[in-house]
């Protein structure tokens, strides 16, 4: 069972429980192959450790510019993402935390998007960013679940 994404004060949330190994999940946060069958229309990265760079590309929206932040093996991968279409990081990013629990037949993945208050543009560009990401989770993480689960 899955919980949906909830915006709790500048930080959304959400956890959702797959019944697939902890391998399988984490393979699908950090091979591109597979990132690119859920996140995002690509899914592109120079590396998968500590200062890799990249992007998203959703094709209606455009690319937003990444960079690895964390990255512990089957346990956290963290990165920061701008929330807007651009060719680099700048003050409109946020950080993403995706961390895994898990054995060999179930799964729980949490992400946490924060730094929504520190972004330009005040209270109300603020909420309208916080409410389109935990949008965006719901219809991601389903994507992944989907992928994962099928």
């Amino acid at each position: 069972m899955s919980d949906r994404a909830r915006i709790t004060g500048h930080v959304i949330r959400r956890t959702i429980q797959l019944a697939v190994a902890r391998e399988r999940v984490w393979a699908a946060l950090t091979e591109p192959e597979l990132l690119n069958q859920w996140f995002g229309e690509g899914f592109e990265v120079s590396a998968f450790e500590v200062g890799g760079t990249g992007r998203i590309v959703y094709e209606d929206f455009g690319d937003f510019p990444i960079e690895i932040t964390e990255i512990t093996p089957l346990e956290t991968l963290a990165f920061r993402w701008s929330g807007i279409p651009a060719d680099e990081l700048d003050e409109y990013s946020t950080t993403v935390t995706f961390t895994l629990t898990g054995d060999e037949s179930s799964s729980e993945l949490t992400v946490v998007e924060s730094g929504f208050e520190t972004l330009p543009g005040g209270t109300r560009y603020r909420r309208d960013r916080l409410e389109q990401n935990r949008e965006g989770w719901d219809v991601e993480l389903d994507e992944l679940a989907d992928l994962l689960e099928s």
